[in-house]
Formats: C-alpha cells, sequence, structure tokens
C-alpha cells in the first residue's frame, strides 16, 4: 500500500470513529469514555487541534472543539452531557492523571 493509500484510508476510518462518537452514539458520556478507554471526544478534538498546530494553522480549543463537535461545545453539553456522578468523578480523576496530566509535559 502506497503512503497516500494508507493517509485516506486512516482518515475514513477517523471520519467514520468521529461519526460513530458524535451521530450514532452521542449518548455515550465523555466521562465514560475517559475512564474506560484513556481518552474521549475532547482528547480526539486537541489532537486535532495539535495536528493543524504542527503544520503552521492557527486552531484554538474551542475552534478544535466546534470542528470535532459540529457545533459549539455548549450546545453539544446542552444536548447530550448528563451529569457525573461521584463515582464517575472519581473515576475520571484516576483517569485523567494516568492519561492526561503526565502525557502533557
Amino acid at each position: 500500500m502506497d503512503d497516500q493509500t494508507r493517509i485516506e484510508i486512516e482518515a475514513a476510518a477517523f471520519r467514520r470513529m468521529r461519526q460513530h462518537l458524535i451521530e450514532d452514539r452521542p449518548d455515550v458520556q465523555n466521562i465514560d469514555m475517559m475512564t474506560l478507554t484513556g481518552f474521549c471526544r475532547n482528547c480526539l478534538s486537541r489532537w486535532y487541534q495539535e495536528a493543524a498546530n504542527e503544520r503552521g494553522i492557527e486552531l484554538d480549543k474551542d475552534g478544535a472543539r466546534e470542528v470535532f463537535y459540529g457545533m459549539p461545545m455548549s450546545d453539544w453539553k446542552a444536548r447530550h452531557q448528563t451529569e457525573a456522578s461521584e463515582e464517575q468523578k472519581a473515576a475520571f480523576e484516576v483517569a485523567f492523571k494516568e492519561n492526561v496530566s503526565d502525557k502533557s509535559g
């Protein structure tokens, strides 16, 4: 497989994952994704932002989230986000420390 085909297939897989997370399963909460997988929709939007910035494209956190979610984050939260339980919050704190905090430095 040549590099261009690989890139196109990877991009198609990313678009399908985004569709699944945004359109097909908006009921799955970010906090649960982070706890179970070590990443969530916000991580994906951050990785998108970082890739754009590495290529000289200025994109801030809110802009990247709007691209990924297809709407402002405040709209997404109002439509799909539920209040997290104390158990979810505690599990998230552990997952965040293991998967994000140590990786940002």
